[in-house]
């Protein structure tokens, strides 16, 4: 078993799973992964099913929470020193995952691949979201995280622990900065993220106006109330 295990949540990704799971086994073996199929209504789970992949299948679709925190709870269980979430869509790149599990090796507990610690940014909805997010992350933990939103986040052995025992919550920013209020320690490695590569993404404009608003509220005013189990 390797160190590394890459989760790859997956709900009607049909259009892509194959390509983004073929490149990891093709080019990046020294990773294990295991995808995990968020109850999908598309051939997503057949797919996986008939190339043979490792993989999840969710009954039910949990949403991104419960469909992460089932892969925690399988690389807590396999005993993965690190796990990195990365998406079914093609849009996140595997030739991040090594200097990540450096970061980790160097005692780091959450590496986030962020899109915007060059320096280069626009200002999209998205990019004036994730700003408010990370001035809310700051005026909380003091902590300054500049992509708070991106997706391709890499945890250690004790945040495994924490997904998999003690939080049931998704990987979200409000919980990468409640858990930093813990103690946990979170540093960014620039990254370039792809186009999907198939099918639409869930995150229209109205969605994601609603994602940031909910997620600065969280951050701002329940995260004092969180507990753990």
């Amino acid at each position: 078993m390797n160190e590394v295990l890459v989760v790859i949540p997956a709900f009607n990704e049909e259009a892509n799973i194959e390509i983004v799971v073929d490149e990891l086994i093709r080019e990046y073996p020294q990773f294990d992964y295991v995808v995990v199929n968020d109850g999908s209504r598309d051939r997503t789970a057949e797919i996986c099913r008939e190339k043979g992949y490792n993989l999840l299948d969710l009954p039910v679709n949990l949403g991104l929470a419960g469909c992460f925190q089932a892969g925690m709870k399988y690389a807590y269980q396999k005993g993965y020193a690190c796990a990195v979430q990365f998406d079914g869509d093609g849009q996140h790149r595997p030739e991040y995952i090594a200097p990540m599990y450096q970061k980790i090796m160097e005692g780091w507990d959450i590496v986030i691949g962020s899109r915007f610690v060059d320096g280069k940014k626009s200002m999209s909805m998205r990019m004036v979201g994730s700003r408010l997010i990370t001035a809310a992350i700051r005026l909380t933990t003091g902590a300054c995280i500049l992509d708070p939103t991106s997706g391709m986040r890499m945890f250690n052995r004790e945040m495994i622990r924490e997904f998999a025992v003690n939080l049931n919550y998704g990987p979200e920013p409000d919980t990468v900065s409640y858990l930093v209020k813990q103690g946990a320690r979170v540093t960014e490695i620039p990254v370039k993220i792809g186009e999907r590569l198939g099918g639409e993404s869930y995150l229209k404009p109205m969605v994601a106006a609603s994602y940031m608003a909910r997620i600065l509220i969280s951050i701002l005013l329940i995260q004092n109330f969180r507990r753990r189990r």
